[in-house]
């Protein structure tokens, strides 16, 4: 048996090809629910769409709504540490999407270290790529030095004030400290009791790639220059770290009292502006109090953007520590996440992927409605013209791309198809930017920069495509990413990015009244483009090179998820996405933690809640050779972001899905979470979705309409249903059927759906029913 969305009864498992996918066919069923009276299948008509005469105006009761609740819940999602963490990926962690800091024991003294990192400070000698001439640089790290021997910790980091509190118990008494990082500013108050001292030290890093840890530096590469330091008259310590390429780094920081703030500033290619900025920081926060003050402002609006819980306790507090962690990370109009975040360690991967890691990183900004965060669309926007000259100069008339991986400005040169190069990956990267676009239905964002760099990102396709025998468009040699065979030609990757680039350029133009001469070339493409490679297993890697060893990337199967042009409203397409997925996770040797995120949103898609469930515990599996870390944090080699990032867009993709032009509300919610609630998750079509379930039924669905755009609602609500404007008025809809119900919904207006009698409309925490402990060291 599987679980089936909302109160519809089990049905028996149907078999596709022997995958736990079958159970999702059922899932797919038409609902029951229908309004009492529906609107004209041809056109919206004046349909009342109200069981009985309960036409009274609504509103939700918001119990969130102040900040002693929300103080509450998040409380209840803390990290907590009795235990001294000894690696970072156990510690505390702190950030404002530029600064960065993780706490845990000074590697075998008895100190505890605050790492100090920052997402602009970076290398800038591109002649040795992206591994060592531009990548992120370290900056150093501070310690705390008891005079007694540590025999306990107590600390807490509050999700709600983004703050380390807590104490540190010695045998000469106790520190008592608190810490947090905004605008730049690391500020960290330590108090003592009995025999205990203050003592800090700043250890400046040696500015060399981390990368040194798995590979020698190229030939010609030389180290920077040593650090300064120096001290101004108001007592400021300062340490100056000049680079070789040009630019400079400079930490500032000072203590006054039990208070120490540091900052930290760069600059390029100036060789002095840094110093000045890490100064400017510090005169801002003025103290730790003040600093406090604007930091948990922030915080607190952050927080009340959106609201999930779910019962349970060990995954409803992941995700919100992933929404703490993505908002410590990441700023619209600040540096795009490097694979490691803004906490540089050692790792091989200091720099930003993109050809999987930095799409994974902010999906979940979507839904959450923080679309605040998102430096991915500011940085291709400001980057463009570095995108240009990142193709061969033969194509830079009318192509952009970029290389797999690059620093923050997306320096890095794309290879020609026809050489095994990997060519698809700026494309993909502007899916994450349409999503915004689609989230926000912001003109802007689709004028100014969706459009005009993914024109020419298919333009990079169109100078490859040529046609065979056959009358079809095919590519030449491209790789996909990290499959080890370079096929000979059409690799999936590249076939579902150039259809869905074809496709959004096609829609663009339409939305944005342009008149494009490449528009007969992409209708084209469309029509003529070879389909996808398959064979007796599913999706192939490219035409001829069959999926036959473990790969961890999903990259052949990017048409299933997240792009969904292949998806399991198609009946056609199921036994195909069935087999597809199955076969991927049949070979198991090379899966890492996103392999199990992945598999957990294709089930979602396909409504089978249970085994998307089944798939996402494996992430947090510690008998895995790469499980979820006691912070929440992930490593292969060193930090990796993205996977923890991209396990609550598989939440977010069993709560509320909407692609294909239709939201889907509680798609694949397991069978055992019978309680949820979900309060202003943004979907495409910009609508803000409030619902809840109990005992395993939806019991209300409200939706607001942020830009006026068509509402096509999938919900599983049974019997008649009434369907309200805010005013207690009948909105108009029209029965699609299937369970999808279209609703004429203005913008600024909202409506609420239900069956039966009008139930409470509450919005507030579930009761856990499946209990768990805090993350951290509790």
């Amino acid at each position: 048996m599987t679980s089936q969305p909302g109160n519809r009864s089990p049905v028996p498992r149907r078999a596709v090809l022997g995958t736990a996918l079958g159970g999702a066919a059922a899932a797919a069923l038409p609902g029951t629910a229908h309004a009492e009276q529906r609107a004209d299948p041809a056109q919206f008509g004046g349909a009342d769409s109200v069981a009985g005469d309960d036409r009274r105006p609504w509103r939700l009761r918001d119990t969130m709504s102040t900040d002693g609740a929300w103080g509450a819940f998040l409380r209840g999602q803390d990290l907590l540490w009795t235990r001294m963490p000894s690696r970072w990926y156990e510690g505390p962690f702190l950030g404002d999407g530029l600064l960065g800091s993780m706490v845990y024991q000074e590697p075998g003294i008895n100190q505890i270290r605050f790492t100090v990192q920052h997402g602009r400070v970076q290398d800038h000698r591109p002649e040795f790529g992206s591994g060592w001439g531009t990548c992120r640089l370290p900056v150093g790290h501070l310690t705390l030095e008891p005079v007694g021997t540590i025999t306990a910790v107590d600390w807490r980091l509050s999700l709600w004030n983004a703050e380390l509190t807590g104490t540190v118990t010695t045998t000469a008494g106790t520190l008592t400290l608190s810490g947090l990082i905004h605008d730049e500013v690391l500020a960290v108050r330590v108090t003592v009791d009995g025999g205990e001292q203050v003592t800090w030290t700043f250890h400046p890093a040696e500015a060399i790639s981390p990368r040194r840890i798995s590979e020698a530096p190229p030939s010609g590469y030389t180290g920077n220059p040593p650090w300064t330091t120096r001290t101004t008259a108001d007592g400021t310590e300062q340490v100056l770290q000049p680079l070789t390429g040009g630019g400079q780094t400079a930490t500032a920081y000072r203590r006054t009292g039990a208070e120490l703030l540091l900052s930290v500033g760069h600059s390029h290619p100036s060789d002095t502006a840094a110093e000045a900025d890490s100064l400017r920081n510090l005169r801002r926060a003025t103290s730790y109090s003040a600093l406090r003050r604007r930091h948990t402002r922030w915080w607190h609006t952050f927080y009340r953007k959106s609201f999930v819980s779910f019962p349970d306790q060990r995954l409803q507090s992941f995700h919100w520590i992933q929404l703490y962690k993505v908002a410590s990370a990441s700023r619209a109009g600040g540096p795009v996440m490097a694979t490691c975040g803004p906490w540089l360690e050692p790792t091989p991967w200091p720099a930003v992927w993109w050809n999987l890691n930095v799409q994974l990183e902010y999906w979940l900004i979507h839904g959450s409605n923080h679309l605040e965060l998102d430096a991915l669309a500011t940085t291709l926007r400001q980057n463009q013209e570095q995108l240009v000259a990142n193709v061969p100069a033969a194509y830079r008339a009318d192509s952009s791309g970029v290389g797999r991986s690059s620093d923050m400005f997306a320096n890095r040169a794309v290879g020609e198809p026809g050489t095994g190069a990997e060519a698809g990956d700026l494309t993909w990267a502007l899916h994450n930017v349409w999503l915004s676009y689609r989230h926000s239905m912001d003109k802007a964002l689709l004028r100014d920069t969706i459009f005009p760099v993914l024109r020419r990102a298919i333009n990079y396709y169109l100078h490859f495509l040529t046609p065979g025998s056959d009358g079809k468009l095919h590519l030449p040699s491209t790789l996909s990413p990290e499959y080890p065979v370079v096929p000979p030609q059409d690799t999936n990757y590249d076939l579902v990015l150039i259809r869905w680039g074809c496709q959004t350029l096609i829609e663009s133009t339409e939305l944005l009244g342009i008149d494009d001469e490449l528009t007969l070339r992409w209708q084209e493409v469309l029509a003529k483009l070879t389909p996808y490679p398959v064979d007796d297993n599913g999706f192939m890697i490219g035409a001829g090179t069959a999926y036959a060893q473990s790969h961890r990337h999903y990259s052949h199967l990017l048409m299933v998820y997240p792009l969904y042009l292949v998806n399991w409203d198609q009946p056609e397409s199921r036994d195909l996405i069935a087999k597809s997925v199955a076969h991927w996770h049949a070979l198991t040797g090379a899966h890492r933690g996103y392999s199990y995120t992945g598999a957990a949103s294709m089930y979602a898609m396909a409504g089978d809640g249970d085994t998307a469930i089944t798939y996402l515990r494996k992430f947090f599996d510690t008998s895995t050779r790469y499980p979820c870390q006691a912070n929440t944090h992930y490593t292969e080699a060193g930090p990796v972001i993205e996977t923890p990032l991209s396990a609550s867009q598989s939440l977010h993709d069993m709560f509320c899905q909407s692609w294909g032009g239709v939201i889907r509300v509680f798609p694949a919610v397991p069978f055992a979470w019978a309680d949820v609630t979900l309060h202003d998750f943004r979907t495409q079509g910009a609508f803000l979705v409030s619902a809840v379930r109990k005992a395993g039924a939806t019991r209300f669905i409200r939706l607001r309409s942020l830009a006026g755009e068509p509402l096509k609602l999938r919900h599983d609500l049974n019997g008649t249903l009434t369907v309200l404007l805010d005013d207690g008025t009948p909105a108009r809809t029209q029965d699609l059927g299937d369970g999808t119900l279209a609703i004429d919904l203005p913008r600024g207006r909202e409506v609420l759906v239900h069956s039966g009698s009008r139930p409470d409309l509450v919005i507030g925490p579930v009761a856990v029913s499946e209990p768990g402990p805090a993350w951290g060291l509790p």
